[in-house]
């Protein structure tokens, strides 16, 4: 039991990490405005690192290059459908859309992410203690980032402050009961990896479908420079997350 206590407390904390939007509370409604691109730059960016260098690399360690792919490709296609799902539903039921339909896809794809990161967490605990807490750090390294990225993507999506931050802290939760399923079933099967590379197609569906060309809205050339910068900052904050990982 000492081992599923150290699992459910670093899951827990991990899911802590949504709760980074909380700052944005003591900033102005106008400041936050400002920032808003960067921070959509900034989750692109982190959006596609995670699925490039992190759920990609790690399925091609246990399924062939076929098999990721389409599992790529049929994560990408399933958020094309949700996103169209939601898009018609909602417009139709409320005759407007304040809401962009991608605020509730980075949901559910961090959701997949997060129980993912959990079961790793479980698995790694199974090893031992220190591992255990050890991959807990490495995870909690290059999650925060991305945390704070996609509380901006749901502000930036028509969310309010108390929502976005409820959600997104409920979206990161399920690391907690990904890490309850791996203590007890990761020692009899994995098929955890399959979900490697169907959460990196949301992932890139998100960030090029939706994201990305919200960002080409943009006209000042200065803020477009500013944009591709946090971008590439996003990137570069996960490729050095793979990297520690080793």
């Amino acid at each position: 039991m000492q081992t599923l206590t150290w699992i459910l407390l670093m899951t827990f904390i991990n899911g802590l990490l949504a709760l980074t939007g909380v700052f944005t509370f003591l900033i102005s409604k106008k400041s936050l405005n400002k920032i808003l691109l960067f921070l959509v730059s900034f989750a692109t960016g982190a959006l596609l690192g995670g699925a490039f260098f992190h759920l990609i690399p790690e399925a091609l360690e246990g399924l062939s290059l076929l098999k990721t792919f389409l599992l790529i490709s049929s994560g990408f296609l399933l958020f094309f459908l949700i996103e169209k799902f939601l898009h018609w539903h909602h417009c139709h039921k409320t005759g407007k859309c304040e809401k962009h339909p991608f605020t509730y896809l980075i949901l559910f794809g961090d959701g997949i992410h997060n129980f993912i990161d959990g079961l790793i967490i479980a698995s790694s605990f199974l090893i031992s203690i220190q591992f255990g807490i050890m991959t807990s750090l490495i995870i909690m390294t290059h999650e925060l980032p991305q945390e704070i990225g996609d509380f901006g993507v749901l502000i930036y999506g028509g969310l309010t402050k108390t929502k976005a931050l409820i959600y997104n802290f409920l979206s990161q939760l399920t690391s907690v009961l990904g890490g309850i399923l791996g203590f007890y079933f990761l020692q009899i099967n994995n098929y955890s990896i399959f979900l490697l590379p169907f959460a990196a197609g949301g992932f890139i569906y998100i960030a090029i479908m939706d994201l990305i060309p919200e960002l080409f809205k943009e006209k000042n050339p200065i803020k477009i420079t500013i944009n591709l910068i946090a971008i590439v900052i996003g990137l570069l904050i996960l490729i050095s997350g793979k990297l520690l990982v080793g």
